[in-house]
C-alpha cells in the first residue's frame, strides 16, 4: 500500500498538477479574476520580499542604484528597434484610449482616443534608452548602472502560476558604458551575481551559458544565462545576461563626446530575473508533502508549536515557548536574526503540524510539558521529514548550524539529481531514444543552430546554452558528423 501524502497526485502520478497544488496548499498564490493573472498571497510575497532583499543588496554591491522608469512605453520606441518590437509584437498589450464614458446602455465604452498607442511595458530596454539619451553627453557621465523593481506584462496566452502569467514581478537593470569591453565585463558579472544567489541562496545549482543566436534576446548582441534543472528533469532559464551592443544605442540616439573629442555611441547592457525564481524554487526542492524552502530565503526559519490539554498547561508551555524564542532570536543566521514563531492557533496539533511542513518552515519545535520537564523540545526537519528530541540548550546553540546543514542538503541533494540524469549523446540514434524516455540533460557537439532545428522541433527539444565551463575544443556533430567547435546543453524546457 503506498504512503499517503499531503500532496496529491504526488510528482510520478501528475507533475504539472502537483506543482499546482503545492503553490495552493502553502498558500502562496491564486489565480485572478484577470485571465493570466495572480494573486501572490502573503507566504509567497514574503518569500519574493527575500529573494529581493538580497539580490537588492548584492546589486548595491556591485555598484548600482535603484530607480523606476514608466510603465506605458510609446509605440514609436519600440519600431526604432526592429528585432526587439518583432520579438515582443505578439505579446505586447496596446493602450489605444485614456478615458471611459457612457455608452448609453448602462455600460461603459472607450473614449478620448490616444495620438499614439501606449504599449504596456513588455520590458524597458526601449524607454530607458530613450532617457539615458537625455543624460548622456560626455565620457564623464559613463557608466550609468542603475536597475529598478518593477511589474510588467507579457500578454500569454498559456499560463501557469510563477512560471508564465501575463503580468510578473522582476528587476531589470539597464547600464551604459563608454566601451564594449566594459559592457561585455558587466554583462558577465550579472550572470555571476545571478548564478552566486542560485547556488547560495537557493540552493539551486545552474549552468552558466551562452545562448545561440535563434534563442537570444530580441535586439542583443549576445545573450547569457543560467539554466536550471527541475526534478521532472525539464530546464528552467533561471535568469539572463544581455551585451546589447550599440543596437538600441543606435536606436535611441546614446551618444557621447569620447576622451579624444570625438562622438560615439555607448554600450548597453540589461539583465533580469522575475519572480519565475519562485516557480524553479518549488520545482527544485518540494516533496509529495508539500513546499519545501532553503533556510536563506524561508519566511520563517523554525516554528514552535504548543502542546497541551488544559488552560493550566498552556500558560506554563506558553510562557516555555516565548522564553525559547526569544533566545533563538538573538542567534544570528545569514544576514540577520533566526526567524521564528509560536502557533498558538485553536488547532488539534496535526493540523498545525501539517500546515508547516506544506508551506516548507526548515524546522518545526514541538513543546508540551513533559518535554519542559527534561527541559528539551521535539524538532522536526522539513528537508529529511526526520524528527527527534534535543535539549533545549542545545538547540538555541545549534539551530545556526542546523540551517546551514539543510540549506547545504538542499542543494546537494539537487545538484546530485541533475549530475545524475546529465548525459552525452554522439548521435542522432542516442538523442532519439534518449529524449522519448525520461530525459534531463543531454550533451552534445552541434554543428549549426539551423541543421538541428527541425530535429528539435520534432522531438520538442530546445538548445538551452553553450556552457562557458566547457568552452573549446572541438567535436563532431551529434547530427550531421561535422567538426565542429560548439557545444551545447539540449533538454526539454519550462
Amino acid at each position: 500500500m503506498a504512503a499517503k501524502t499531503a500532496i496529491t497526485p504526488t510528482r510520478a502520478q501528475d507533475y504539472p498538477e502537483w506543482y499546482q497544488q503545492v503553490i495552493a496548499e502553502a498558500g502562496m498564490a491564486e489565480n485572478s479574476s484577470v485571465r493570466g493573472c495572480m494573486v501572490i498571497k502573503p507566504w509567497g510575497y514574503a518569500l519574493w520580499e527575500n529573494m529581493q532583499r538580497v539580490l537588492d543588496r548584492m546589486f548595491k554591491d556591485t555598484g548600482h542604484q535603484n530607480a523606476y522608469f514608466p510603465l506605458f512605453i510609446p509605440m514609436s520606441y519600440l519600431e526604432k528597434e526592429a528585432k526587439h518590437v518583432e520579438g515582443f509584437a505578439k505579446e505586447c498589450a496596446v493602450v489605444t484610449h485614456h478615458r471611459l464614458e457612457p455608452d448609453g446602455e448602462g455600460g461603459l465604452r472607450p473614449a478620448g482616443p490616444l495620438e499614439e498607442p501606449l504599449i504596456v511595458r513588455p520590458t524597458s530596454e526601449t524607454i530607458i534608452g530613450a532617457t539615458y539619451a537625455k543624460w548622456v553627453r560626455s565620457y564623464r557621465d559613463l557608466p550609468i548602472l542603475i536597475n529598478q523593481w518593477a511589474n510588467v506584462v507579457r500578454w500569454e496566452m498559456r499560463t501557469r502560476l510563477f512560471l508564465r502569467t501575463a503580468e510578473f514581478l522582476w528587476q531589470e537593470g539597464h547600464t551604459v558604458h563608454a566601451t564594449a569591453d566594459e559592457a561585455m565585463a558587466e554583462t558577465r558579472q550579472m550572470l555571476d551575481v545571478y548564478a552566486t544567489f542560485a547556488e547560495e541562496y537557493m540552493a539551486m545549482p545552474v549552468v552558466k551559458g551562452e545562448k545561440t543566436p535563434g534563442e537570444r534576446f530580441p535586439g542583443a548582441v549576445m545573450t547569457l544565462s543560467i539554466e536550471a534543472m527541475m526534478q521532472d528533469g525539464k530546464a528552467l532559464q533561471a535568469g539572463t545576461s544581455h551585451f546589447l551592443g550599440q543596437n538600441f544605442s543606435r536606436a535611441q540616439e546614446i551618444k557621447f563626446q569620447d576622451q579624444n573629442g570625438e562622438v560615439a555611441y555607448a554600450w548597453t547592457t540589461s539583465w533580469g530575473v522575475s519572480t519565475r525564481l519562485i516557480g524553479a524554487l518549488i520545482m527544485t526542492h518540494s516533496d509529495d508533502d508539500g513546499l519545501v524552502l532553503p533556510p536563506k530565503l524561508a519566511p520563517t526559519h523554525a516554528v514552535i508549536l504548543p502542546i497541551y490539554r488544559d488552560e493550566s498547561q498552556r500558560a506554563e508551555v506558553l510562557a516555555y515557548c516565548e522564553a525559547l524564542k526569544a533566545d533563538l532570536k538573538k542567534q544570528m543566521y545569514d544576514d540577520g536574526a533566526v526567524r521564528v514563531d509560536i502557533d498558538d492557533r485553536d488547532l488539534r496539533g496535526g493540523e498545525k503540524k501539517w500546515y508547516h511542513v506544506k508551506r516548507g518552515v526548515p524546522l518545526r519545535i514541538e513543546v508540551g510539558p513533559k518535554d519542559i520537564a527534561n527541559n528539551s523540545v521535539f524538532v522536526g526537519r522539513r528537508d529529511t521529514n526526520e524528527s527527534q528530541g534535543i535539549g533545549r540548550d542545545d538547540l538555541v546553540a545549534k539551530i545556526v548550524g542546523l540551517l546551514d546543514e539543510i540549506q547545504t542538503n538542499l542543494f546537494n541533494r539537487a545538484l546530485a539529481l541533475r549530475t545524475s540524469r546529465t548525459q552525452e549523446i554522439a548521435n542522432e540514434a542516442e538523442f532519439r531514444k534518449y529524449f522519448a524516455g525520461n530525459p534531463g540533460f543531454a550533451i552534445c557537439w552541434f554543428s549549426s543552430e539551423e541543421e538541428v532545428q527541425p530535429l528539435l522541433d520534432e522531438l520538442k527539444v530546445t538548445i538551452r546554452c553553450m556552457p562557458i565551463e566547457s568552452a573549446g575544443g572541438e567535436g563532431v556533430c551529434f547530427l550531421t558528423g561535422k567538426p565542429t567547435s560548439q557545444r551545447a546543453i539540449f533538454a526539454k524546457a519550462y
